[in-house]
């Protein structure tokens, strides 16, 4: 599938600002499932300085500097991403998820060991007792770790509601696991805290999906905005693997990966200070169009 993809992004300061600086994270990954043959970015006003780099989890950061009085930023992320299918998995044939646990334990450097990263609590992922004890009825005794990630994202996505009003990009994990309800942000964090909990390593991914459905297919809950999932290690084996519980499905043809890391404070798209702003509205539009 070939996807164009446009990301509009517009602050208005009740004030004008005489000084900006942002890092912007909008530019898709390479994959091998995954590739983005052009991307650009439009900012307004014209930043003074700006360029790109790659942060600590390989996601491209582009910084921008502003400086002059200005009332209003625009910026326009607009790329052509390709995506190949994903062979299926058979989650029964997965390794038993007390062995991936463990396997991330090991001293020695590995794939594994680099993973545990993700095990840890991270800014705004802290698993409670409860999560633990939640995702523990889903992975009972040496079950396959995709098999049992497979009924936990059923059971979050069934439990859940999905409400935009419940919940914003600053609601603690506590409240949206409380409340059981928000946007796919919480449903990513808390199955993340679910699977941390039990010593699984879990990441958040950022993304996109396909605005309008083919034909005949179920339109995806988040499609209107950026979206948001996790990825589970599953093995030397297997590998990371994505999983979607607000729409209670493994991400394929239709998700795009923006980037990834230990929650959404490491992949917010854009997140910068400004001098002078005041309070501010920020309207976010996504389109994801099929190319051709």
């Amino acid at each position: 599938m070939r996807y164009n993809v446009i990301h509009r992004t517009i602050c208005r300061y009740d004030s004008p600002v005489s000084v900006c600086h942002y890092h912007a994270k909008l530019i898709p990954r390479r994959l091998p499932s995954q590739q983005c043959p052009w991307h650009e970015m439009t900012i307004r006003p014209e930043p003074l300085h700006r360029y790109t780099r790659h942060d600590a989890y390989g996601n491209g950061v582009t910084y921008f500097e502003i400086e002059g009085s200005h009332e209003e930023l625009e910026v326009i992320s607009h790329c052509l991403v390709e995506i190949d299918a994903i062979s299926p998995v058979d989650a029964a044939t997965t390794q038993p998820w007390e062995w991936v646990r463990d396997s991330c334990q090991s001293s020695q450097w590995s794939t594994a060991s680099l993973a545990s990263e993700f095990v840890c609590d991270s800014p705004l992922i802290h698993p409670s007792a409860p999560m633990r004890d939640y995702a523990l009825r889903s992975f009972t005794p040496a079950r396959p770790i995709l098999q049992a990630a497979l009924e936990l994202n059923h059971r979050i996505c069934t439990d859940f509601t999905f409400d935009p009003t419940a919940t914003n990009v600053a609601t603690p994990i506590e409240e949206s696991w409380g409340k059981k309800r928000g946007v796919c942000q919480d449903y990513a964090q808390v199955m993340i805290a679910c699977l941390r909990g039990i010593g699984l390593p879990a990441r958040y991914v950022s993304g996109y999906l396909e605005t309008l459905p083919p034909p005949g297919q179920q339109k995806l809950i988040g499609a209107d905005a950026s979206h948001a999932w996790l990825s589970l290690w599953c093995g030397e084996e297997w590998g990371w693997m994505d999983l979607d519980p607000t729409n209670d499905l493994m991400p394929s043809l239709r998700h795009i990966t923006l980037a990834w890391g230990r929650d959404f404070s490491d992949v917010s798209p854009l997140r910068g200070v400004t001098l002078g702003a005041g309070n501010q509205k920020i309207i976010v539009a996504v389109d994801v169009s099929v190319d051709g």
